[in-house]
């Protein structure tokens, strides 16, 4: 009877009226256990997530940069050395993300994150000691192995703890917390460069160190703070007894289901259901440059005006900021304005990269538009917090396909930007890519299909 009254006790809570403040922050509406509860979660999951993808990114984004700043001459990478270990990451990354996020399910997310985060600080100091190109290889390979869980694992736990008019939110700034990571990445090694010399390091060597010594910290902390999952109860240093049963009552409202065995009728669900092939299929369409550096490419090969070196490395860097921008102004507009509807900001973002993309496929076009095609076609990728905020939503009635469907959006992405640069977004056509403007129209063009096809599905799946 006591274990009732307490559940009653939990459920019945006064709810504020809704104001204006809600449109700033979810929570300022919200009733006060809530938001004290909401306010250890941000600091812990969305402020030590955000952190630790910022170092994950920073370590992506500066392999270029001490490419450019001396590893080339270093270690002899005059061919195709650099692609070659992009292309190890990559492998390592695509075999990675479905099996982390599986073992994500079944291990304690306080010990297995911070535990990926602390082998690839690992192996980014490794990188400072690098002597070879074979050795180079090997270590981006691992590194892609180790980071990949990150991401997607992330976005589970997001779709673990919080509810549908607070998720895009906390993902849209998960995703701007790496773009944030490559529009400083360039700055720090202004910084780290001067460090040339010194333990006889040259300065590419010591960008990698300072990578480490930025991850390592956060990584332990990780380690103590980090929650885990409401139906577990632990983290009791972080939450108390009622602010994990209020967690756990707000999953139920949203019919979010805990965790079950694997079982044969499992897998074989996940294996048949839509939001495993459409929901990558969609994010593929959606990154369609594969990170092809069109932009630098195009200041590159300009003749008037030409633009230095300096100009070359900075202009592109707005696109940074772009992102950043978009991926916040559409996780508000998805989650107060449109109050929780994904499909519409999807689309939006898919039609202006319609119209971005088939500007340059014209390419016949004034100067000053072809500049605001260049940047704003970076929006596309504030969309990722969206589509991983819908995937989580439609996924809610099973926590492991949701971890799959999550996992495998992300992988194949990397699996198709592998290849797909080598056929469309050849070097040899820069600045002019042709090919490639086209793939990325006709990409953005099946994106208005296959968004308003998953919004049917879903709200069959709704219905029945």
């Amino acid at each position: 009877m006591a274990k009732d009254e307490e559940a009653t006790n939990v459920q019945v809570q006064e709810v504020p009226k809704k104001t204006w403040r809600r449109h700033v922050w979810d929570t300022l509406d919200k009733p006060r256990e809530e938001r004290h509860l909401l306010f250890k979660l941000d600091v812990a999951l969305l402020g030590l997530g955000c952190l630790g993808y910022f170092t994950k990114y920073l370590s992506q984004a500066n392999l270029t940069n001490a490419f450019v700043s001396g590893m080339k001459e270093d270690l002899g990478m005059f061919g195709n050395e650099l692609n070659y270990a992009q292309t190890a990451f990559t492998v390592g990354y695509i075999l990675g993300e479905v099996p982390a996020n599986i073992i994500l399910t079944r291990v304690r997310p306080s010990i297995f994150i911070p535990t990926l985060q602390i082998i690839w600080t690992l192996l980014t100091f490794c990188l400072a000691a690098t002597k070879t190109t074979t050795q180079l290889y090997v270590l981006r390979f691992f590194l892609g192995l180790f980071e990949a869980g990150y991401y997607p694992g992330l976005n589970w736990m997001i779709g673990s703890w919080y509810r549908k008019d607070e998720m895009a939110k906390r993902a849209g700034i998960l995703n701007a917390s790496g773009s944030a990571a490559q529009l400083f990445s360039g700055f720090l090694m202004t910084g780290v460069i001067n460090l040339g010399g010194r333990g006889g390091l040259p300065g590419w060597k010591w960008l990698f160190v300072m990578d480490g010594v930025i991850s390592f910290p956060i990584a332990v902390i990780s380690f103590f703070y980090l929650p885990d999952l409401p139906e577990t109860g632990s983290n009791k240093k972080i939450f108390k007894k009622e602010e994990i049963e209020l967690a756990q009552h707000r999953m139920v409202l949203e019919e979010r289901k805990p965790r079950a065995a694997f079982t044969k009728a499992k897998v074989i669900n996940v294996l048949t259901s839509w939001p495993l092939y459409l929901l990558p299929l969609y994010y593929i369409c959606m990154s369609a440059t594969g990170g092809t550096p069109i932009f630098p490419q195009y200041l590159k090969y300009h003749k008037d005006p030409t633009y230095t070196v300096a100009q070359i490395n900075l202009y592109p860097s707005g696109q940074y900021a772009i992102q950043v921008v978009s991926a916040l102004a559409y996780a508000w507009a998805s989650d107060t304005f449109l109050r929780g509807r994904r499909w519409e900001v999807l689309l939006f973002g898919s039609v202006l990269n319609v119209i971005f993309w088939s500007s340059l496929a014209a390419w016949d076009i004034s100067e000053g538009w072809k500049w605001v095609c260049y940047y704003l076609q970076a929006q596309h990728v504030g969309l990722s917090g969206i589509i991983f905020t819908w995937a989580n939503e439609i996924c809610t009635d099973d926590t492991e396909k949701r971890a799959i469907v999550l996992a495998t959006t992300n992988s194949m992405v990397s699996m198709v930007n592998a290849w797909l640069p080598l056929i469309v977004w050849q070097q040899v056509d820069a600045p002019k890519y042709h090919k490639g403007f086209i793939t990325a129209t006709a990409m953005g063009a099946a994106c208005l299909i296959i968004i308003p096809a998953m919004k049917f599905l879903q709200d069959r799946d709704e219905k029945r």
